[in-house]
């Protein structure tokens, strides 16, 4: 089934590593929210009435949306496209929106499962990220949802926040199985250019994220939440059995999605569509009812080294016979050298037809993905 991803682009505050696209003036939300709908009615027909599967908030933080707004966005959604009965509805949130009052609007406008950015359950590393909810909060918050009726929760953290040892990080994952969320989405820091920390990167005022400490902290990831049962589906998700999230798997797995909103992303399963990433651009453009968005033509190398890039990330993996019948790519024949030094070094299996990467392999799953592309 298809996805819908809805991108609010706004924001309390700028989080010192964040690159994402949002604002902190909330002062046209409500005007944002028309142009959502606007633009969910003239993008009716991308997905040809694909049965939807999904819907996804993210941002920026959805979690500032009031009843009203999120109620007419669902009901645009549920009017233009056809909607499964089961689908999976994620909220992004941030735990200083989820009081219970906010936490019961969402429950019953039809969210079904909530995302909530933590990122860190220690007050320092949540100050020094600028984060804008305290520690209590951020484990306040998740007995709040289960009291509302959440009962599909993932948490986000981040690991390799520049400290010396590891066992801030040890705690965070101490008190992430301690809460119990069905599934748990771990990213490590990542300095971008254009944010606070890259700045001060470039200024020597923080250093790098050494590549081999945060190797061992993803090692520790993973035996930690796989030891508890949770299961890596992603090189960075994991889940309680049927907790995957099935919106993000259905980017790994290249099925169609619509994304609406400045900044967001489509696929049909043929070309990539990108809308313009400037609020006040989207905005007047869709007060004139057309979409702003740049199409990008997929050909058949591109198409092959995107299905290598996001299924190898899976536990899935890459189907070898997919490759053959859609694409006329023999992966086994031609990078028949370089799979057997990955069969090897342990880092790569084939099972069922599928070339899956070991937990080893995932440490290197970006590298191992170029190395196999097709020139």
């Amino acid at each position: 089934m298809a996805g819908i991803y809805i991108h609010i682009p706004f924001c309390k505050q700028a989080c010192h590593y964040c690159d994402f696209h949002f604002s902190t003036n909330q002062k046209y939300v409500n005007e944002m929210t028309d142009a959502l709908c606007t633009e969910l009615k003239l993008q009716k027909d991308y997905l040809e009435n694909e049965m939807i599967g999904s819907i996804y908030f993210g941002g920026g933080t959805p979690s500032l949306l009031n009843k009203k707004q999120l109620v007419q966005l669902l009901a645009s959604v549920k009017m233009f496209y056809n909607v499964s009965e089961e689908s999976e509805i994620t909220l992004e949130a941030n735990p200083d929106d989820l009081n219970s009052e906010k936490l019961d609007m969402l429950f019953n406008a039809g969210v079904n499962r909530l995302s909530i950015g933590i990122q860190s359950f220690n007050q320092e590393t949540l100050k020094f990220l600028n984060r804008a909810h305290t520690s209590n909060q951020a484990v306040e918050c998740i007995a709040a949802a289960r009291k509302a009726g959440f009962s599909n929760i993932s948490i986000d953290l981040i690991y390799a926040i520049l400290y010396g040892d590891h066992q801030l990080w040890k705690a965070d994952l101490a008190m992430a199985l301690e809460i119990a969320p069905e599934h748990i989405s771990s990213y490590c820091l990542t300095i971008e250019p254009k944010t606070v920390f890259g700045n001060w990167l470039k200024k020597g005022s923080i250093p790098a994220v050494e590549e081999e400490y945060a190797a061992q902290q993803f090692e520790i990831l993973i035996e930690t939440l796989t030891n508890a049962g949770y299961e890596q589906y992603e090189v960075s998700n994991f889940s309680k059995p049927g907790y995957h999230s099935r919106h993000n798997s259905s980017y790994w797995k290249q099925e169609k999605y619509l994304g609406v909103g400045p900044s967001a992303h489509s696929y049909n399963g043929d070309v990539r569509q990108f809308n313009v990433n400037n609020n006040g651009k989207y905005l007047k453009a869709l007060s004139q009812e057309e979409v702003p968005f740049e199409v990008d033509e997929l050909g058949t190398a591109e198409k092959i080294n995107e299905y290598l890039l996001t299924t190898l990330r899976t536990k899935w993996g890459a189907n070898l016979e997919k490759l053959i019948s859609e694409w006329n790519y023999d992966l086994n024949s031609i990078q028949r050298n370089y799979l057997n030094q990955l069969f090897e070094k342990k880092y790569a299996i084939i099972e069922d037809g599928h070339l899956k990467l070991t937990s080893s392999g995932l440490l290197l799953a970006d590298r191992i993905s170029s190395d196999l592309f097709k020139d």
